[in-house]
């Protein structure tokens, strides 16, 4: 009688432990269907026990295709063949981590993965088999991939002689931390060059931090360059550090630097002599450890003649300068360029436009293009918003374009004096005096649209 009892009694502590089993193998199970990252196991012959719901997003392979084949038959990578690394974690006894391979998905494509491996052990501590866990690097070298693209010299398009002297300029002065002081008209990519120059040069890892100088009236210029301290001025709760702080150990991009007022003039010449600054309504020095590029669209020798802008700073802000030439002057790239709006355009719509018809290619090879490239791309995706064919067509093209031709600007520097005030004052009239619509004619923001019209007394009373 005590012997059933007994056996009773291991009946009972088993059915106990089986439930415990089956519930701990149920959060178990759960736990692995919620990681992001693809686990699979695999037994002391190499064949898969368990596959997880990311492993499956990855590989392609549902789990019941998989479970009982040879994981080197699922993966098929070239490491399959060698050591990989859950052989290298059999072989060692010990867990491998972050070991980057190539898989094949069931659908052919390749993934790069980067995989962690450990041996699974029975109580006695017998290797019986193994684990895996693998992440998906697609996305993270799709963006790498992305970044270098966009700030590479290869973004900046044209093939025309003078995109071709600027390419080779470009190549030489990335290499260097030397300042560098950018010209060029509004909507010729100052900004571009400029963060080609950071993500190609010896600064690429720090960040690149920029600021426009015209958008913002000289007081708060200097407290977001420089930061400021609590209780500087009547608003300040709180410290705040400034751009200079931001970019220490990479790039400030200072745009439209000739709008800069007196004040701030003299503080960032300080800077630049003596890598040091103190904050607003702080005592403390902070050294400072950037590399400036500045831009401008202004005639700054005429400027330092004038007493407009200093000439220290001038001289250390131009060591070296870039002159980038407006589209009227490359008019050969501009068949690339659409190529590349058309392209980028498609990809952002989803729409599936072709090109440009003869008619309308001939239009945009007319025109003057006062708001050179960023006009012009305002102006294909003006044209894909109003279009409805799989062509761009003249009707398509905004007014401006499709109208006479282009603000004659004269050769020069840029929009300056009486040519700018022409390009802006058509501009304005061709577009009613919308000063919204005129403003992205020129390529330019309605702020810099409005203190130039000032500038050139062409405000309507």
């Amino acid at each position: 009688m005590r012997d059933v009892e007994e056996v009773a009694r291991l009946a009972r502590e088993l059915c106990e432990r089986q439930g415990e089993l089956v519930e701990e193998k149920q959060k178990l199970e759960a736990i692995l269907e919620s990681i992001a990252d693809g686990v699979f196991t695999v037994d002391g012959d190499w064949r898969i026990t368990s596959f997880n719901r990311a492993a499956e997003d990855i590989t392609g392979f549902s789990r019941e295709e998989v479970i009982g084949l040879p994981c080197e038959e699922v993966f098929r990578s070239p490491t399959c063949r060698g050591m990989c690394p859950l052989r290298r974690a059999f072989a060692t006894g010990g867990p491998v981590y972050d070991v980057e391979v190539e898989i094949t998905r069931k659908d052919g494509r390749k993934v790069p993965v980067s995989v962690s491996a450990a041996p699974l052990r029975d109580a006695d501590g017998v290797v019986i088999g193994g684990v895996e866990v693998f992440r998906d690097l697609s996305p993270l070298r799709q963006l790498s991939r992305e970044l270098e693209e966009r700030y590479s010299f290869g973004q900046i398009i044209g093939k025309s002689k003078p995109m071709r002297e600027l390419f080779a300029l470009l190549e030489n002065v990335a290499e260097t931390d030397s300042t560098v002081l950018i010209y060029g008209e509004s909507g010729t990519g100052k900004e571009l060059v400029a963060r080609a120059l950071h993500y190609n040069g010896p600064r690429r890892e720090g960040p690149f931090v920029a600021v426009n100088c015209a958008a913002l009236p000289e007081s708060l210029l200097e407290s977001e360059l420089f930061g400021y301290e609590r209780g500087a001025f009547t608003g300040a709760t709180r410290s705040k550090p400034g751009r200079f702080e931001l970019a220490d150990g990479g790039t400030l991009f200072l745009d439209e630097v000739g709008e800069m007022g007196p004040s701030v003039q003299a503080k960032l010449l300080r800077v630049l002599d003596r890598k040091e600054f103190e904050r607003l309504g702080g005592t403390r020095t902070i050294r400072t450890d950037v590399r400036i590029i500045a831009a401008t669209n202004r005639d700054l020798e005429a400027d330092v003649a004038s007493g407009r802008f200093r000439r220290d700073l001038f001289y250390r802000l131009n060591v070296v300068s870039i002159r980038l030439p407006p589209l009227r002057e490359r008019k050969e790239d501009i068949p690339l360029l659409v190529e590349h709006f058309v392209r980028k355009f498609n990809e952002r719509m989803g729409k599936k436009v072709k090109g440009v018809s003869p008619e309308a290619m001939r239009l945009l090879m007319d025109y003057d293009w006062p708001g050179n490239v960023r006009e012009l791309e305002n102006a294909i995706e003006s044209a894909f918003v109003m279009g409805k064919g799989d062509l761009i067509t003249p009707e398509d093209l905004p007014e401006a374009v499709r109208g006479r031709e282009g603000s004659a600007v004269p050769e020069g520097k840029g929009l300056l004096d009486e040519g700018e005030r022409r390009a802006i004052l058509e501009a304005l009239e061709r577009t009613g005096w919308r000063k919204g619509e005129a403003a992205k004619v020129l390529g330019v923001s309605r702020a810099t649209l409005w203190r130039k019209m000032k500038k050139h007394g062409l405000i309507q009373k």
